[in-house]
C-alpha cells in the first residue's frame, strides 16, 4: 500500500536489496550453523534473542502487549510457523543443500492457494491455477527424482519431506491468521510470535536430547557469526525493512521476494558453499518459481502478499 509521500528511489531500491539478498542469504547461514549446532537449539537461540529484542523494543515505545486471547493466537502460530516450519527447515538443512531448501520452501504460495481453494473459497480452481500447481509439483518431483537423466544426486527423502511439511504448516498459519485475534501492531505480533516460537523450539530441543552432546565452547566462530547474522539481518532488520517497504510499495511488488530469494539462495550456496548447480537444480528451481509467479499473480478476492501483510505473519524468509 503506497503512502502520500513516496520515499526516494534509492531508499526503495536499498530496501528491496535488503530483503532479496538478506533473506536469500539466510538459508546459507542456517546451513553453516547446523553443521555444528543441533538444529532446534540453533533455531531456538535465533528466535528467542530476536523475539526478545523486538518485543522489548515495542514495549519500551509504549506498545501494549498481547491480551490473553491474542497470546493464545500467537501460541498457535508459534507452533505452526516456528516449531514446525522453521524447526523442520533447520533440521532439513543438515541433509539438503541450502539452495534446494530455499526452492522447496518457495512452494508456500502453492499450498496457500490450495488452502484458499479448499477452505476460504477466495480462489477458484481455474485451469491457469491448476496448471501452475502441477508445474510446481513437477519442480519438486525433479529435485527428488532418482532418475540419472537430471544429473547429480536427488534431494534427501527425509529432508524433502520435512521441508514440504514445513511449507504446508506455514501456509496453513497464514490462512488461519485471518480468523485469529492478533495485536494490531505487526511488529509486536512478530516479536511475540518469535518469542513464543523460540521458547517452543528450546523445549523441543530439550525433548529431543539435543543438549546432551552440545558443547558451546567447541562451536566455531563461523557458526556464531551465522547465528548473529540470522538474528539481526534475517529477523530484526529483515522484518522491519519488509514492514517499511510494504507501506510504501504494493504488496504484489514486495511479494516478489518469494521468487527472488530462492535464486539468491541457490547462487550463494553454489559460490560460497560449493553446492551443486546442475541440470536437476536449475530445472527444479525454474519449474517451482514459474509456479510461484503464476500463483501469486492470479487474481483473487485477496492477493497472497496482501493477506500476509494484513495478518502480520512472519514472511517466509524465511
Amino acid at each position: 500500500m503506497e503512502t502520500g509521500t513516496h520515499p526516494p528511489a534509492w531508499k526503495i531500491l536499498l530496501a528491496f536489496a535488503m530483503i532479496y539478498l538478506g533473506w536469500g542469504s539466510t538459508f546459507f547461514a542456517i546451513r553453516v550453523g547446523v553443521r555444528e549446532v543441533p538444529p532446534f537449539v540453533f533455531a531456538a537461540v535465533r528466535f528467542l534473542i530476536a523475539g526478545a529484542i523486538l518485543f522489548a523494543w515495542m514495549r519500551l515505545h509504549g506498545e501494549r502487549g498481547p491480551s490473553r486471547r491474542e497470546w493464545a493466537s500467537v501460541l498457535l502460530l508459534a507452533v505452526l510457523i516456528f516449531l514446525l516450519d522453521y524447526g523442520l527447515l533447520f533440521w532439513a538443512e543438515q541433509r539438503v543443500p541450502s539452495g534446494i531448501a530455499a526452492v522447496m520452501m518457495a512452494t508456500i504460495p502453492a499450498f496457500m492457494a490450495i488452502w484458499e481453494i479448499l477452505l476460504l473459497r477466495t480462489q477458484q480452481a481455474t485451469p491457469r491455477l491448476v496448471l501452475a500447481l502441477l508445474v510446481g509439483i513437477g519442480g519438486v518431483a525433479v529435485l527428488m527424482s532418482p532418475s540419472q537423466n537430471f544429473g547429480g544426486m536427488p534431494v534427501s527423502g527425509p529432508g524433502a519431506a520435512a521441508l514440504i511439511v514445513g511449507a504446508i504448516s506455514w501456509s496453513a498459519a497464514s490462512v488461519l491468521t485471518r480468523r485469529l485475534a492478533l495485536p494490531k501492531s505487526k511488529a509486536m505480533s512478530a516479536g511475540a510470535q518469535m518469542l513464543a516460537g523460540g521458547t517452543l523450539l528450546m523445549l523441543a530441543a530439550a525433548a529431543l536430547g539435543e543438549f546432551r552432546n552440545f558443547h558451546p565452547a567447541e562451536v566455531s566462530r563461523a557458526a556464531w557469526l551465522a547465528l548473529a547474522y540470522l538474528i539481526f539481518f534475517g529477523s530484526i532488520v529483515g522484518f522491519t525493512t519488509y514492514m517499511w517497504l510494504i507501506h510504501h510499495e504494493s504488496p504484489t511488488k514486495v511479494g516478489t521476494y518469494a521468487y527472488v530469494n530462492p535464486v539468491v539462495a541457490v547462487l550463494i550456496g553454489y559460490f560460497l558453499g560449493g553446492e551443486p548447480l546442475g541440470l536437476r537444480t536449475i530445472l527444479g528451481t525454474v519449474l517451482v518459481l514459474v509456479s510461484v509467479l503464476v500463483i501469486t499473480t492470479t487474481p483473487s478476492k485477496r492477493p497472497v502478499a496482501l493477506a500476509v501483510e494484513e495478518a502480520g505473519v512472519i514472511p517466509g524468509e524465511l
